[in-house]
């Protein structure tokens, strides 16, 4: 779908007469980091260990939603009884998992795309699922000068996560925002499904391997191959937005 196209519809369809973009709220793991197939790789392997039956397709299927939540509903398809405390320390084994392999990098293209952001006078967000302090307290190290914590929603804030719109209507709190006000960057089904609950503009960027249908079928309003690709889409994006 072109960019003016895409534009016109969500305004068409959330009822709203005009965007007037003041910031965009991006997911991390997927979209600021590479960080999902370490996340897919400890999610398999641990749960495994306990005999659940989770592959690397069902992390990515899952993407966004709590930890706790995430083993329950797993629980649920493979008829396994788990006390909370089993949950707790099947996620604490995840964490674990996760930390012992290498740190991930940077997502190609997502400085690039911010900066254009920051240029534009737009003020980024984050808003993840994720609790994970050293990814947390890195993105000022790999995105100097961007973010700050008092414009963040984590897995320390919410109480439900995605795909339940929680998380972006807490974003649209913290940042006084209006959903016509912010674009959604985000790499995930259940991330997108959030941002559209929310009533927001969604851009999502296929950084995994799910097909594209996947993102679609959630609400995703444009659909980008990766951060490098929105990237160079940026400048078309918000002039068709009206700035």
């Amino acid at each position: 779908m072109k960019i003016k196209e895409a534009i016109e519809n969500y305004l068409s369809e959330s009822g709203n007469a005009r965007i007037e973009l003041k910031s965009v709220l991006f997911d991390m793991d997927g979209v600021l980091y590479d960080s999902m197939p370490n996340h897919a790789l400890a999610w398999h392997e641990t749960m495994r260990a306990h005999g659940l039956d989770f592959s690397i397709e069902d992390a990515y299927l899952h993407e966004g939603r709590t930890g706790a939540a995430t083993i329950r509903i797993i629980c649920r398809r493979e008829g396994i009884t788990l006390t909370d405390d089993d949950i707790a320390n099947i996620y604490g084994e995840k964490t674990d998992a996760f930390l012992k392999l290498p740190a991930p990098q940077c997502m190609t293209g997502s400085y690039e795309a911010l900066k254009k952001v920051v240029r534009d006078g737009l003020f980024p967000m984050v808003v993840t699922g994720s609790g994970y302090a050293a990814l947390l307290d890195n993105l000022d190290k790999y995105y100097p000068g961007i973010f700050r914590r008092e414009r963040m929603v984590t897995a320390y804030d919410v109480k439900i996560g995605k795909p339940n719109p929680e998380p972006y209507l807490m974003a649209l709190r913290k940042g006084d925002l209006q959903p016509w006000e912010a674009f959604v960057v985000e790499n995930a089904p259940l991330g997108v499904e959030a941002a559209r609950a929310a009533g927001l503009f969604v851009i999502a960027v296929n950084t995994g391997p799910l097909p594209d249908k996947y993102l679609i079928d959630a609400g995703a309003n444009l659909l980008f191959p990766g951060m490098t690709a929105l990237a160079d889409a940026w400048d078309e994006i918000v002039h068709a937005a009206g700035r």
